[in-house]
């Protein structure tokens, strides 16, 4: 590669975690309006439960074709190509890519379509009468939507690789927009049962809008991309050898995702929706710290050349100093979500048909899923190193016992936990995700041990760790006092106030006590804005 373009894709790779988090930012912040606005029109109805399943089912091809599998196996041979400037050699790749892309998914969306009943009888066997005919109206509905994500997916892998990240976790804001829009539009004018329709039409056009942006910066960079089968071309080769194990491991946890629906339907009425309430809010810090510096680092850990001793460093290198930094972002988080998650539900979702038990009912299932959080984000940044390794098979080996483990786990404090303890029923679904979450650290401690074989040992200091969540308990002691006031001060402003309180202690402690990350965060945040 040329001095210039390693300049160039040098000074573009600086800050490019901080790009794909303010992408997913803004993303998430209308995808978290889409869904209080969703919650104001539905609460726990029959009509949020059906749309919870239909969104979930097709949802399934997104996530075995979509980003994350693409960026195990897209990613990794795409960029290695551009560091080796062989651009012409790498724009066929991603047109090879496209076409395959094109074929699998329009066989997949009319399957899905054609089989629609039969796949809600087998993944909501709780639903029946009404709840089962609109689920699977809007099964059909959102399958097209779904394939579009994946083109979606395609063009986030052709960017990222390129050391463009912001449009690429930018461009779900229009998926969001659209959904937004038809809700404020006929809320008030349909039926239930009518608007949801509304709303899986809005998610289809949304899905269109959100590969289009992005066609012309991907244009613009990789030049003119023809989608052409090319099976004989080795790094297409590569690339579906690297696919099929990812899929595997991505298609064994959306199956646990899709039986923690079945259990959910199974335990009350409204448990579906209240988890995908939970579950939206959860995904967020992953999002915005687990995924963004994984995304970041990912094109960057593929790109590294040079004998196996010195690679290895590098990687080292890289991990220590990604693992400190989502740490000190997502403990907090975790701690949050166990102790101030009915202020997090609450300034996110009560209002309308929302009520305050439906806080504290999501609240529970939050603070099960914050047992593993933690391990969740760095189980990501671990796995991204074994395909930056070209290694899909150890990544999905521990994926399928972590899902094997999870199911065991959610389905006994779920369905017999409640009865075990003499609580009510619904809290099951909060035993769903807390055995999630176990076998959750159960995949990250096999991945780090895996790792540590191929590169050497690498790992936050349990010190380092140790740090994080005495400052965070602290902090989230201080916040919660606000609870006093709660008679006195209106729900949204008590939940705000109790969050930035909780954040500003936990900030100012840990610059006390000499955390360096403090700093990096501060950096970003303009000096008027602190």
């Amino acid at each position: 590669m040329t001095t210039e373009k390693v300049a160039e894709r040098n000074a573009a790779q600086r800050g490019g975690a901080t790009r794909v988090a303010l992408g997913i930012l803004a993303s998430r912040i209308l995808g978290l309006v889409r869904q209080r606005v969703f919650a104001n029109y539905f609460g726990n109805s029959v009509a949020a439960d059906a749309f919870a399943v239909a969104f979930r089912i097709p949802n399934l091809l997104q996530n075995l074709l979509g980003e994350g599998v693409l960026s195990a196996s897209f990613v990794p041979v795409y960029a290695r190509l551009l560091a080796k400037d062989e651009d012409d050699r790498a724009r066929e790749v991603a047109g090879a890519v496209l076409a395959l892309l094109g074929l699998v998914v329009a066989l997949l969306v009319l399957g899905g379509i054609l089989l629609a009943p039969w796949i809600v009888t087998a993944l909501a066997p709780g639903f029946d009468g009404d709840a089962k005919v609109l689920a699977t109206q809007l099964v059909r509905l959102l399958f097209p939507g779904a394939g579009l994500f994946v083109f979606s997916a395609w063009a986030l892998g052709v960017l990222n690789s390129h050391r463009h990240f912001f449009l690429a976790y930018a461009a779900p804001v229009a998926w969001n927009v659209a959904q937004i829009a038809a809700l404020l539009i006929w809320g008030g004018k349909q039926p239930q049962e009518a608007l949801v329709i509304t709303v899986a039409w809005a998610s289809v056009v949304g899905a269109l809008l959100q590969f289009v942006v992005q066609l012309p910066e991907v244009y613009k960079l990789a030049g003119a991309i023809r989608p052409m089968f090319r099976r004989g071309h080795p790094d297409v080769q590569e690339i579906i050898r690297n696919f099929l194990p990812v899929v595997t491991g991505r298609g064994v946890v959306q199956i646990s995702a899709y039986v923690d629906t079945m259990i959910a339907s199974k335990v009350v009425q409204g448990a579906v929706s209240a988890l995908t309430y939970s579950q939206l809010i959860y995904m967020l810090p992953i999002s915005l710290f687990g995924a963004s510096v994984s995304a970041a680092e990912l094109p960057a850990m593929s790109s590294e050349l040079g004998p196996d001793d010195e690679v290895a460093r590098k990687l080292r290198e890289r991990l220590d100093g990604a693992l400190r930094r989502v740490a000190f972002l997502v403990i907090p988080s975790a701690m949050a979500f166990l102790v101030l998650g009915d202020f997090i539900v609450g300034a996110v979702y009560q209002g309308g048909r929302f009520g305050k038990s439906d806080t504290t009912w999501v609240w529970g299932i939050l603070a099960g899923s914050s047992a593993g959080l933690l391990a969740s984000v760095f189980g990501r940044l671990y796995a991204s190193a074994f395909y930056a390794l070209r290694d899909t098979q150890t990544p999905m080996r521990f994926a399928i016992l972590r899902v094997a483990l999870s199911v065991v786990l959610g389905a006994g404090l779920a369905l017999w936990g409640p009865g075990f303890f003499g609580i009510d029923a619904r809290w099951g679904v909060a035993g769903l995700t807390f055995g999630s979450g176990l076998a959750g650290w159960v995949e990250y401690g096999l991945l780090r041990l895996a790792l540590r074989r191929r590169i050497g040992d690498v790992g936050t200091p349990r010190r380092f760790l140790a740090l994080l969540w005495a400052l965070s308990a602290v902090a989230a002691l201080v916040a919660s006092g606000l609870h006093l006031t709660e008679h006195i001060v209106p729900p949204l402003a008590l939940s705000l106030s109790g969050l930035a309180v909780y954040a500003i202690a936990y900030i100012a402690m840990a610059r006390v006590a000499g955390v360096r990350e403090v700093s990096a965060v501060l950096a970003r945040i303009p000096k008027r804005g602190r």
